[in-house]
């Protein structure tokens, strides 16, 4: 019981910053990121990269009361605000606030484009597929978000809901342009972008918190014990894999390499492994780790540490440097946070969350040359 309750602790944050943080890039001419060449890769020799650059903060931009969950391209990003043309919510728990609605915000000119709305709902969670023809989103106002597929040339959406799979505790896009995650009724469910709902065979039954597909391999997270699994989808047999005791998967661009968030006691811990498992490398170490994100070239990792420090409720927002094995802190005195890269790379956007406040801030990075 401790452990789950310790899996289920972790997890709440996320799922709250999740309302605006699933990686975000959307409609109109779109600009599809193909896969990283000559992907870095972790080295003991690492720091002998002379000529690897640094980076650095050019300048830091401020948005009040939006959360940013993602870029359609340079200058238009994806953000969850409120919207006070809705009036307050009905609900009395509820009373004080406005319903939240999704845009698209375009940085130049400061204008809001309006992509959904819905009276007495919170709308968040917003991750485009990587083609960005869809949008992944969630739907609250109290109790467990429902999640939602909209097509971003008609707006037209569908939950992912009912049979089989009773509803989705969680969602995250594959590379496949298609949605997947843990099941209310057991198992985890893939979700098509035309409304396709099924479940995956070879997990029924079983209770899960995390799933994510990497290649032909499915990794999830019983709610049990925290272990992390794979399920093969060519052998269709399963594994166990180290690290034990893991609360979050983040997979690399390109596949080959993923982030394991690791919790012992009042310990966190971001470890970098290859698909398998292998080749581990602690990135960092704090009472509390997130806002966790990669590079779209996999050069850099972002994640925010709360130190170990008594009392300390801030956080620090650092880069880790794939080729060098250094990580760079570029801002402080934060709270929850969550990130999300422009296409280019040159551009983080953070969003800090609160039960009161959602601001978020783009960095502008610069990369300069070691000598």
């Amino acid at each position: 019981m401790k452990k789950i309750l310790i899996i289920k602790l972790a997890i709440v944050p996320a799922l709250l910053m999740t309302l605006a943080t699933c990686n975000t890039d959307q409609a109109g001419n779109r600009d599809v990121l193909q896969e990283p060449v000559n992907t870095p890769t972790v080295s003991d020799d690492a720091d002998k990269e002379a000529s690897w650059p640094a980076v650095s903060v050019a300048k830091i931009d401020r948005y009040e009361n939006i959360a940013i969950s993602g870029w359609l391209d340079e200058d238009t990003v994806v953000i969850s605000k409120e919207n006070e043309n809705l009036g307050k919510m009905s609900l009395e728990e509820l009373s004080d606030s406005y319903p939240k609605s999704l845009y698209l915000y375009h940085l130049k000119t400061k204008q809001y484009e309006l992509l959904k709305e819905k009276k007495d709902t919170f709308l968040g969670d917003a991750v485009l597929s990587s083609d960005k023809k869809h949008l992944l989103y969630s739907e609250f106002s109290l109790g467990d978000p429902v999640f939602h597929v909209m097509d971003l040339d008609t707006l037209d959406s569908f939950g992912i809901t009912g049979e089989p799979i009773g509803g989705a505790l969680s969602a995250r896009w594959d590379e496949n342009e298609t949605v997947i995650g843990p099941a209310y009724s057991g198992g985890a469910f893939t979700a098509s972008t035309s409304g396709e709902i099924a479940a995956v065979p070879g997990l029924e039954g079983e209770t899960l918190f995390s799933v994510q597909k990497m290649k032909d391999k499915i990794y999830y997270i019983p709610s049990s014990d925290g272990s992390l699994q794979v399920l093969d989808l060519n052998t269709k047999e399963k594994a166990s894999l180290n690290p034990d005791q893991v609360s979050g998967i983040f997979p690399s661009p390109d596949g080959k390499q993923m982030l394991v968030l690791q919790y012992k006691e009042s310990q966190q811990t971001l470890i970098l492994c290859d698909a398998d498992g292998g080749n581990q490398k602690n990135i960092a170490e704090g009472t509390e780790l997130g806002g966790i994100s990669w590079s779209p070239d996999q050069q850099m990792i972002a994640y925010s540490l709360k130190p170990e420090v008594n009392g300390t409720t801030v956080y620090s927002l650092y880069l880790y440097d794939l080729l060098t094995g250094k990580s760079t802190q570029i801002a402080g005195d934060l709270k929850n946070l969550t990130t999300v890269w422009s296409p280019s790379g040159s551009e983080l956007a953070y969003t800090e969350w609160s039960e009161k406040q959602t601001n978020s801030s783009i960095v502008h990075l610069t990369y300069v040359p070691q000598k």
